[in-house]
């Protein structure tokens, strides 16, 4: 598309998205990939999440790392971070505390990022529930940017179009593996599986531990859960 063109486009549809937001999910959900579903209703087939387990996060790192190779995210942007959420020095009577928060898509049951998009590019996959971008249809807009309360979506600078963890489905999760982070963790702090198999590793971990979301008051129903570590939940902004 040519600048001016472009440029005509994302004005007219700034226009629309932001007068009813209706419409612009129903042209989200018209253009979006056979496979995808809308960004409300039940969801098909399997139901992918993940836990991150505080307490045994170290904060090494490695899944970011692992993320990037096998996704190929160029350098400068990440798909996760795994941030130093609590850090209390070590005194004479105590040892020093850090714990761990791992930042990326959470793959919301209700994500807004899939309501804003003006092209379909944001959609969530109907055999997986997985969020994930088609960036050949992604115009750049950062709508979806904007719209993640979680801010985890960033624009990809090879090809300008928005990005962020999808759980490797196109890599890993395509080759019958478990995403990158998962496969390469030391000790073993990321589970990965399918929420609707009450028998699946997450689906046990998840029954047998007390466990938290973030943000789970906006309705987005998030399907990143943590085992909170020994300073307790964190509230992350």
């Amino acid at each position: 598309m040519e600048d001016h063109s472009r440029r005509r486009f994302l004005a007219y549809m700034g226009s629309a998205i932001f007068v009813t937001g209706s419409s612009s999910l129903a042209l989200a959900n018209e253009a979006a990939p056979q496979n995808a579903t809308p960004a409300t209703g039940a969801p098909k087939g399997v139901r992918y999440g993940m836990l991150h387990n505080e307490s045994l996060c170290i904060g090494c790192k490695a899944c970011i790392g692992a993320c990037k190779e096998t996704n190929n995210v160029p350098d400068g942007v990440t798909r996760l971070e795994i941030l130093t959420s609590v850090n209390i020095p070590r005194t004479s009577t105590s040892r020093a505390v850090r714990q761990y928060f791992r930042k990326s898509c959470q793959h919301c049951e209700n994500p807004p990022c899939v309501s804003v998009c003006p092209t379909g590019a944001s959609f969530k996959d109907a055999l997986t529930g997985i969020v994930d971008v088609n960036d050949k249809r992604c115009v750049g807009c950062r709508y979806c940017i904007a719209a993640c309360p979680y801010h985890v979506r960033f624009i990809n600078p090879v090809t300008n179009t928005a990005d962020k963890c999808n759980f490797c489905r196109e890599t890993n999760l395509a080759a019958g593996k478990k995403p990158a982070c998962v496969e390469i963790c030391p000790t073993h702090a990321l589970v990965f599986g399918d929420l609707n198999d009450p028998a699946s590793d997450i689906s046990q971990m998840i029954l047998a531990n007390p466990t938290y979301r973030s943000k789970v008051y906006l309705g987005t129903e998030p399907k990143l859960y943590r085992i909170p570590g020994k300073r307790g939940v964190i509230d992350n902004a």
